[in-house]
């Protein structure tokens, strides 16, 4: 992987300390931000894709955004929560690009970084530990606002230390690629790098030195889902944390997104949300105003 194909923007959403005593027990949990876990002492289960993991003490685990998990808490457990938006821009997510352990041994820096963030942000405590009372849009747009609005100081301190937390499991991480046809993987980046422009299927195949039908094909094997569904679901992602971050006219943010005219952006963003850009936007940005700390 390039040093240029990605250069993520780290967002604090949540910090915390948490005490359970089993009552840490969720499934299939899946949302737009990466979670990070330090266990402070206790025992619980973390199971991701058919794979448990026994969390041990002094240990960080990490679950990138939109990986389906659960939890299993049979006894004491206390650790430390911390919740992560990745802004991506024009460049691809680390996660999409490596493959990142899930546990790591947390050396004394990190125990102490994570402890330091916690202390200075005591407004970022979960206020529940149910993960559908807090993994929500609206929820994740008033953090993303109360972050872009705290001082600069404390967002570049939060910035380095989430960077130095991420730093600790992308030093053993390994290039996705392995299992990607390169011509996907290529399509790929070139699809999150060019959401800002319009993407044809027809285009794609033609780079891929692919019939169309072929690289539908090869796409859906690789990927889940088609080219289409794909590309969709990229630029539906970036018009929603636009709106929750940036308070965009739906025009700009339709030729933003290559999108021929606004009237075309608002059919593809209700035919995929059943809601049109502009209520959304309205809910999102009053639900973000109404938490932004005075």
């Amino acid at each position: 992987m390039s040093r240029e194909q990605t250069q993520p923007n780290f967002i604090l959403l949540n910090i915390g300390h948490a005490i359970h005593n089993a009552d840490w027990n969720w499934q299939k949990v899946s949302s737009p931000f990466i979670r990070v876990h330090f266990v402070e002492s206790g025992t619980a289960r973390l199971i991701r894709e058919d794979k448990t993991y026994d969390l041990k003490k002094n240990h960080l685990y990490l679950t990138p955004a939109y990986t389906t998990h659960g939890y299993r808490c049979e006894g004491h457990l206390s650790l430390y929560y911390l919740h992560i938006y990745e802004e991506q821009g024009h460049h691809s997510s680390l996660f999409d690009l490596l493959d990142v352990p899930v546990e790591m041994k947390a050396d004394a820096l990190t125990i102490q970084l994570i402890k330091r963030l916690a202390r200075v942000h005591p407004e970022r405590k979960l206020p529940h530990f149910d993960p559908w009372s807090y993994d929500n849009l609206p929820t994740l747009a008033r953090n993303i606002a109360r972050q872009h609005a705290a001082p600069l100081g404390y967002e570049m301190e939060a910035q380095g230390i989430i960077r130095q937390i991420i730093s600790r499991f992308l030093v053993h991480a390994t290039d996705k690629n392995l299992h990607i046809d390169k011509r996907i993987l290529q399509s790929l980046h070139y699809i999150r790098t060019h959401l800002h422009k319009p993407i044809s299927v027809d285009m794609l195949a033609e780079n891929s030195f692919l019939t169309k039908d072929h690289f539908i094909r090869l796409f859906k094997k690789d990927m889940g889902c088609t080219p289409g569904k794909y590309i969709n679901a990229q630029k539906l992602e970036k018009a929603q944390r636009i709106m929750m971050s940036r308070d965009i006219a739906i025009k700009d943010l339709a030729y933003s997104l290559g999108f021929e005219n606004d009237a075309y952006f608002n059919r593809f963003f209700k035919k995929q949300t059943g809601e049109n850009p502009g209520n959304y936007k309205k809910r999102v940005r009053l639900l973000a105003a109404d938490n932004i700390p005075q």
